[in-house]
């Protein structure tokens, strides 16, 4: 599985680098093409010569080798996979908030590859709110971390924060390019983001939805090796340069998107938040404030859902979104129904840090064959990891 792979291993200021040692060894006995960067601090604890006899390259840790640059773009662009192990406290701290002051952080802010990380420290740091709060930030900009072993520590207590260990990170690779390879082949249509219903030139109707989490499922499903088409609707968020882009505004723009070659699509995930109504007519020119009072005549937009139930396959999935106030669970499996969804993905506004404008979801899913599977509140990042691995299992039933 690790063969002909390429691991950027970074090293911090650790006792814990003594671990990667032995981790850069199996690497290398698995056939993976191993670089090392290591910061100052990593080499109090253990030398670069050790790593650069194991790798079989030159260990890097300064920008400037004497006369020459170090390409900190090109060794990002290099790899397919960046494990930063030991992950010391600082350097996560650094990495939580842009800090580039050493050849591994600017590596790690120019890296186009997955990053994953193993933190080592005392259970006092781990547990720190700074910590936590740097663990958080780091999962939301798509980074994923190897869980902590609880155990002795370099302190001499016992307690959470001791690295996995390298047969631990080993296994945890393994499964990280497997689960790459789990969509290959798979065409999949992605909605996102609200819609913009136009009034007159400079307003409209909507809603709060920022297309996080269909972008987060998006990029989940090209992690697993699908060929991803996001049409998007109106949002800030920076799309990964891997996923095929269509940016609408309107709901009817969004459904002639979805509508053109959706029989061609064998995943589809409809995450968007579409306006159900829109001005029956549009002012060409801005309405002006006349009166005390202003009526506005809507008329229903295409239900998209809807429509592409209707016009599905036995061969493709469907998948929908339920944003419910009340009776939710009744709401989502009649929505299930309707619509011919296999799949319903139900999260309610009166869970705490669910639904718009945040970067956290709580979901419950139902499918067709009446499963229901419920998850904790969790990033939307971990929230589509769950969404992604469901709908794999309901396709392999």
């Amino acid at each position: 599985m690790l063969k002909g792979k390429k691991i950027l291993l970074g090293i911090t200021g650790s006792i814990a680098a003594y671990k990667s040692v032995i981790f850069v060894r199996f690497l290398v006995k698995a056939g993976a093409e191993v670089k090392v960067i290591m910061t100052e601090g990593a080499k109090d604890f253990v030398s670069p010569l050790t790593f650069a006899t194991l790798s079989k390259n030159k260990v890097l840790f300064n920008l400037f080798d004497e006369d020459t640059w170090v390409n900190h773009v090109m060794l990002g662009r290099w790899a397919d996979v960046m494990l930063v192990a030991p992950a010391s406290c600082n350097t996560l701290a650094k990495m939580a908030n842009g800090i580039c002051d050493n050849l591994l952080l600017a590596v790690y802010l120019s890296s186009q590859a997955p990053v994953l990380i193993a933190p080592a420290m005392d259970e006092d740091m781990w547990h720190h709110p700074a910590t936590k709060k740097n663990v958080e930030t780091l999962q939301q900009y798509g980074n994923a971390f190897l869980p902590v072993n609880n155990g002795e520590l370099a302190s001499g207590l016992k307690g959470e924060g001791r690295m996995a260990e390298p047969e631990e990170m080993i296994q945890y690779l393994e499964e990280f390019f497997q689960k790459k390879n789990d969509l290959n082949g798979i065409k999949a249509l992605v909605t996102a983001g609200p819609t913009q219903e136009a009034l007159d030139p400079v307003r409209y109707i909507s809603n709060h939805s920022s297309g996080k989490m269909g972008v987060a499922i998006a990029e989940e499903l090209v992690n697993r090796g699908a060929d991803v088409q996001l049409v998007l609707g109106p949002s800030a968020i920076k799309i990964n340069s891997n996923i095929k882009v269509k940016k609408i505004i309107s709901a009817d723009e969004m459904y002639k998107a979805c509508m053109k070659s959706l029989q061609t699509y064998d995943l589809i995930i409809m995450a968007a938040a579409v306006a159900d109504y829109s001005p029956k007519t549009t002012s060409t020119q801005k309405i002006k404030k006349k009166s005390e009072e202003f009526s506005l005549e809507l008329k229903k937009t295409k239900d998209i859902l809807f429509e592409a139930g209707k016009r599905k396959s036995s061969d493709q999935i469907l998948v929908g979104f339920a944003l419910e106030t009340n009776n939710e669970k009744d709401n989502a499996l009649g929505k299930l129904i309707q619509k011919n969804a296999d799949l319903i993905i139900l999260n309610s506004t009166n869970d705490k840090g669910a639904g718009f404008g945040v970067d956290t979801n709580k979901i419950t899913i139902f499918d067709k064959n009446k499963k229901e599977y419920k998850f904790p509140i969790k990033t939307k990042k971990e929230v589509a990891v769950d969404i992604v691995n469901t709908i794999i299992q309901y396709k392999n039933e």
